[in-house]
C-alpha cells in the first residue's frame, strides 16, 4: 500500500465522552468536558452520536467545534425523529443546529442510521428518497440494519443522489445488512459494531463489547484498500466502544495501515 493510499484512511471512534475510557485510554482524572480535547491528540475524526437522542443545538456545536484543532471533522448522527419516527419536520431544526460545524469547515456529514425494523418496502423508499432531499444541502451517509436493502437498485438510488452508502461490520446474523466494500459517492464509509453474534440482541452495551484482533484488522484493511484508491477518503469508524476498546483498535488500525504503506 503507497503512502498516498494509506493517507486517505480518516480513522476515528463513534463518540468519545466514555467514563470507562478513563484509564484504558484517557488519562486517570480527565473530566467529562476535557475529552474531546484529549481525544483530538490521538484522531482527527470522530462520530457525534448524542444528537441521535436530542436535538443538538448550535450553541452545544460551536463550542464542540471550537475545542478542535483545524483539520478535523465530524459525522453527526442524524435525530432519531428522521431516522426512527418518520418525522421530516426534523430536518430544519437539525441542519440550523449544524451550521456551526459547516462553518468552521469541520463538517463532514450526516450519518443516517436506520433500525433493522426499517425495511425495504415501498414506504420506506418513498420516505428515504423525501429525507435525502430533505438534507440535500450537506453530505449525507446512510446506513441499513435490514438486509433486505442489499440490493442493486439501492446503490443505483444512492449514487444518483451522491450519497455515500455505510458498510456496517457486524456479527453474521442473517437478516443483518452486510455488503462487500463498495462506494456510492467520494468517499467510503465503514462502522465497525461487533462481530459476536451471541451478543448481537442482548442490550447496547454488549452489542458493543467487542475486540477485533490483529488478523481481523489486516483483513479489513485488505479488502478496503481498492476503495481507497478509487475514492478521496474513507471514514473508519469503531464503534465497539466498551471499556476502550475502539479507541485501541482505532489506533491499531491506524498502526497496521502504517506499517502496509
Amino acid at each position: 500500500m503507497s503512502d498516498s493510499i494509506a493517507d486517505k484512511f480518516v480513522i476515528g471512534t463513534s463518540g468519545y465522552s466514555f467514563a470507562d475510557w478513563v484509564g484504558p485510554f484517557y488519562p486517570p482524572g480527565t473530566r467529562s468536558g476535557e475529552m474531546l480535547g484529549e481525544y483530538a491528540k490521538h484522531f482527527s475524526t470522530v462520530e457525534l452520536n448524542f444528537s441521535y437522542y436530542r436535538m443538538p443545538t448550535a450553541k452545544t456545536l460551536a463550542g464542540i467545534a471550537g475545542r478542535t484543532p483545524g483539520g478535523f471533522s465530524f459525522w453527526i448522527k442524524a435525530n432519531q425523529e428522521t431516522t426512527h419516527k418518520a418525522n421530516r419536520d426534523a430536518a430544519g431544526p437539525f441542519l440550523a443546529a449544524i451550521e456551526p460545524l459547516s462553518e468552521a469547515a469541520k463538517l463532514a456529514g450526516v450519518l443516517m442510521q436506520f433500525p433493522q425494523s426499517f425495511h425495504r418496502t415501498a414506504d420506506n423508499r418513498q420516505y428515504l428518497a423525501q429525507t435525502l432531499a430533505d438534507f440535500a444541502s450537506v453530505p449525507v451517509a446512510v446506513e441499513f440494519r435490514h438486509n433486505s436493502w442489499q440490493a442493486d437498485q439501492t446503490l443505483a438510488g444512492l449514487r444518483e443522489r451522491n450519497v455515500t452508502l455505510v458498510i456496517p461490520d457486524a456479527p453474521d446474523i442473517r437478516s443483518l445488512y452486510h455488503h462487500p466494500p463498495v462506494a456510492t459517492s467520494n468517499v467510503g464509509y465503514v462502522r465497525l459494531h461487533s462481530r459476536n453474534a451471541d451478543k448481537w440482541y442482548a442490550g447496547p452495551v454488549e452489542r458493543y463489547d467487542y475486540h477485533y484482533g490483529e488478523a481481523e484488522l489486516a483483513d479489513l484493511a485488505s479488502k478496503w484498500t481498492p476503495i481507497a484508491e478509487i475514492v478521496d477518503k474513507v471514514y473508519v469508524y469503531f464503534n465497539n466502544c466498551h471499556g476502550g476498546q475502539a479507541a485501541d483498535n482505532a489506533e491499531s488500525f491506524r498502526r497496521l495501515l502504517a506499517q502496509m504503506a
